[in-house]
């Protein structure tokens, strides 16, 4: 729904499978792009297909479209949306929709699957899968450096699952964490995603991949930052 009082949008068919979803985004048309009417940079939702049917919807941020900044480099906020989708799989945590870059009606820019939302509980609400998501969300911040995390960031999908998005302020060598996550304050770190964080670091070959694929979206310094951030807190054990 786009507003107060809007009208839902007549459902879209989903991709199959994971694969197939990766097959639309990267190679399929985008057949419609309509600007979503809030947020400081140009944010579009476009329906993707082949021949012409539309096939799943996704959200299109052209590099085009930001605002500059003080403190971020100009042009590199797609790039760290993909980054955070790329450390998200490498952990394997399922918290961060699919996204890829690819040029579209604006120029390059990433491209995310659509979530579909159900109405979004109050924390009281929430049950304990979902809770412990939001724990996941709230580590995968700290790793990253998120600038940026307001509530709205947080997506309660139709099957109740929890995703986080809007990820362009994220990994910038300073700190410079900002987040409505503050519960867990001094809290332990659930045991399984402490394994999982770990797990990646101790891990050379999936260190030296997930290195790789960011060293092409990120600066060598933020980089750097990030295995820093990660190696502190996977020590510590405790959210600060």
């Amino acid at each position: 729904r786009w507003g107060r009082g809007a009208q839902p949008r007549p459902p879209v068919p989903k991709p199959a499978n994971e694969q197939d979803a990766l097959a639309l985004l990267t190679e399929g048309e985008i057949l419609s792009s309509e600007l979503i009417p809030w947020g400081s940079n140009y944010t579009y939702l476009v329906a993707l297909g082949r021949q012409g049917t539309p096939e799943c919807l996704a959200v299109y941020k052209p590099r085009r479209g930001e605002a500059p900044l003080w403190d971020f480099p100009d042009g590199t906020l797609y790039r760290r949306e993909r980054a955070a989708y790329l450390t998200a799989q490498a952990l394997g945590w399922d918290i961060v929709p699919l996204t890829i870059i690819r040029d579209g009606p604006h120029g390059i820019g990433s491209v995310q699957l659509f979530v579909e939302t159900a109405d979004l509980p109050g924390r009281r609400e929430l049950t304990a899968a979902q809770r412990q998501q939001l724990a996941c969300i709230a580590l995968f911040d700290l790793i990253t450096n998120n600038a940026d995390r307001k509530g709205g960031h947080c997506l309660v999908a139709v099957d109740g699952h929890i995703w986080g998005i809007d990820h362009g302020l994220t990994f910038h060598q300073q700190a410079k964490l900002r987040t409505v996550l503050y519960e867990f304050y001094r809290e332990p770190i659930p045991p399984t995603f402490l394994r999982d964080l770990r797990a990646l670091l101790g891990e050379a070959a999936r260190r030296d991949a997930l290195q790789a694929q960011l060293g092409e979206l990120l600066a060598r310094a933020e980089v750097k930052a990030f295995f820093a951030r990660a190696e502190q807190i996977a020590t510590s054990g405790r959210y600060p």
